[in-house]
């Protein structure tokens, strides 16, 4: 009989470690997706000047460069 108890109480317990580690995904995922819109935000400036001289200097080069 208290074998039946032990493997209840282990079941049970499994069963809890199931949804605290949902959980913790959880969090794990939030404080990933909020970290990706923080990093956006703080270079996404940057990143739009970096890009935009680059797409100016290599439009210019084939404007001047151009063959037909």
């Amino acid at each position: 009989m208290q074998f039946l108890t032990y493997v209840r109480h282990l079941l049970a317990a499994r069963h809890s470690e199931r949804g605290a580690s949902a959980v913790e995904y959880g969090l794990l995922v939030a404080g990933i997706a909020a970290l990706i819109v923080a990093t956006v935000f703080l270079f996404g400036g940057f990143m739009n000047e970096l890009l935009g001289d680059s797409c100016g200097t290599i439009t210019t080069w084939v404007t001047k460069n151009a063959e037909c």
